[in-house]
């Protein structure tokens, strides 16, 4: 595993952060108990998910790729394999219908499969259920003082922009998605995490939980029809 590279070392935030307390210990605490009860049923999922991804393409089956993380270390956020080898650097934005993203990542990206994974980083320490979702670097290291507060509270799998963004890829289009993602997403989504750090507790990082699971279903059940239409 190569080394991770530095980042700039950033002063620690010292403005509003809602329940400190329940961020720093009972969230943990509650993030790794559910995740180690998770990892049972999941892996009854991910081992065929894995052969899926082995069979489907050639490469390796976890894709594993540098983001800021909490207290502005980067970490390896872990996923299954969705594109093909490489892909991350031919452009780091997946537009619509992008030819690089596999048959079985199509599917896994819109059922959020590929982030299974992730509960390693959760067990870590690395990453919560709920948090802001972890960003390229030159992103984090191009946060404003305000937005600093957003590396101060644990990435997760969900938030508030993972909803409002679940299409992310047919909203950033097929023509320039790099761009389209920095000017019209990447403000948004950071003032939504900024408002998110501000405002964390325990009755929100349920509510966006189970949204985020109707959301998943919603996708589910547009793609099984989606199919019937096509038969």
């Amino acid at each position: 595993m190569s080394k991770l590279p530095p980042l700039p070392k950033l002063p620690r935030w010292d403005g509003p952060l809602s329940h400190p307390f329940y961020s720093r210990v009972v969230k943990r605490v509650l993030d790794f108990s559910l995740a180690l009860i998770a990892m049972i049923p999941a892996s009854l999922v991910m081992i065929p998910l894995a052969i899926w991804v082995k069979l489907d393409s050639p490469g390796p089956v976890i894709y594993k790729a540098v983001r800021g993380g909490y207290k502005n270390k980067p970490f390896y956020i872990m996923k299954f394999r969705t594109m093909v080898v490489g892909a991350d650097k031919t452009g780091g934005c997946t537009a619509k219908d992008d030819p690089r993203v596999t048959r079985s990542g199509r599917i896994m990206r819109r059922l959020k499969l590929d982030e299974l994974p992730q509960l390693i980083n959760i067990l870590k320490g690395e990453m919560s259920f709920v948090g802001p979702r972890p960003e390229l670097l030159m992103y984090t290291n191009a946060y404003t003082e305000e937005q600093r507060c957003i590396m101060w509270v644990r990435p997760g799998i969900t938030d508030r922009s993972s909803i409002v963004y679940i299409a992310q890829d047919e909203i950033v289009g097929t023509d320039n998605p790099v761009e389209n993602y920095e000017k019209y997403i990447l403000p948004e989504k950071n003032r939504m995490r900024v408002e998110y750090a501000r405002s964390q507790s325990f009755l929100l990082d349920a509510g966006l939980f189970f949204e985020t699971i109707g959301g998943v279903f919603g996708k589910a059940k547009k793609m099984v029809g989606e199919k019937g239409n096509r038969q």
